[in-house]
């Protein structure tokens, strides 16, 4: 591998993007433990203090960063016009909770409509079953009718026609008792689709209703009553208050020794006298150079791997009240999971 991969002007870009991550973060490690004299010592360690080694020890390493929280959009199924928008940006709002409007004039009207077909359904059953119950009752007529008539042509007291004209009439009564059944069967099938499209509007009536999906504070209200919005727009953006992390960016030779669940601290600007507990919940598997607003133009120069540190959701819902994203501070990780935290960096939070 070429040295060159490490300086501020690296010549190799085409390289880092075809090698596998894997052997890349393997190759990086083996330069901290000196199997690739190559590469100069003292600029190996300069780069390692641009990216935040801790001079106090060894394996800490920090890197600024911005408190971020996962942002999800309430938005409307139906095209249709906003009636009215009742939350404002920064309301703490519950999963569940009414946030916006839709007109419902048209979704009232397909609900009547459906339940009138539901009602029809039912009175044409209801009609089925009485025509049942009258062609059973031929039915039983009939087959009287028929049993005498089979007992008298075998004694010879009456004629062949008697006989055939009553199994004529029981044949007819049988049909339309199967008439009769199907009938019913057929009405029944209505019920099911009339209900199964009044569950439908009614659904969908329920949709006009915006509701928040998760508990979490309104971050954009990006609508207001009166507008006409197509399906699926973005009435509320809201932040997830249970998802607040911090994304910081290392060097290989730092993140190829970390793990997903390892400790790491946070210490934000507004706070500095305070030590926020987090994980490690994410690693990158792909370098990049660190974004604008997190380093300076020659820390850019440096491939570096995204690594997001999450905050407890147990801590978190105790400061929600407090939560705010975009707060600027210093993420913290240790290289080695079993080494103690020193001691400006144990957790300190305020009861």
């Amino acid at each position: 591998m070429d040295n060159t991969i490490f300086f501020k002007n690296g010549r190799m870009p085409g390289v880092m993007r075809t090698r596998p991550v894997a052997a890349l973060l393997g190759a990086l490690a083996l330069v901290t433990m000196g199997a690739m004299p190559g590469l100069a010592e003292g600029r190996f360690e300069a780069l390692l203090e641009k990216f935040g080694k801790a001079s106090a020890a060894e394996d800490i390493y920090h890197s600024n960063g911005r408190l971020e929280a996962q942002t999800v959009d309430a938005a409307t199924k139906y095209a249709g016009r906003l009636t009215s928008v009742t939350v404002r940006e920064g309301d703490l709002l519950t999963a569940g909770e009414v946030i916006a409007q839709m007109e419902t004039s048209d979704a009232m009207a397909k609900l009547n409509g459906a339940k009138a077909a539901v009602l029809r359904s039912r009175a044409a059953k209801a009609l089925s079953e009485a025509t049942l119950m009258q062609a059973q009752s031929t039915f039983d007529v009939a087959r009287i009718t028929y049993e005498r008539a089979v007992k008298l042509h075998e004694s010879g007291t009456t004629a062949q026609s008697v006989l055939d004209d009553a199994t004529n009439t029981l044949n007819s009564a049988k049909a339309s008792v199967a008439m009769a059944r199907a009938q019913i069967s057929d009405a029944e099938a209505l019920i099911a689709v009339s209900e199964a499209e009044e569950q439908q509007v009614q659904l969908m009536l329920d949709d006009l209703t915006i509701r928040a999906p998760l508990r979490g504070r309104a971050l954009y209200r990006l609508h207001e009553p009166g507008e006409v919005i197509a399906a699926g727009a973005p009435v509320v953006t809201m932040l997830d208050l249970t998802d607040v992390y911090m994304n910081i960016y290392l060097p290989a030779v730092v993140a190829g020794r970390l793990a997903l669940g390892d400790e790491a601290r946070l210490i934000l600007d507004p706070i500095p006298d305070q030590v926020v507990p987090a994980r490690i919940t994410f690693i990158s598997p792909d370098a990049q150079f660190t974004p604008k607003n997190v380093e300076t133009a020659e820390q850019r120069e440096e491939l570096v791997f995204r690594v997001r540190l999450t905050v407890p959701r147990a801590l978190l819902e105790r400061f929600e009240d407090r939560i705010k994203t975009g707060v600027r501070g210093i993420g913290f990780v240790r290289t080695n999971p079993v080494a103690d935290w020193p001691a400006h960096l144990q957790v300190r939070i305020p009861d």
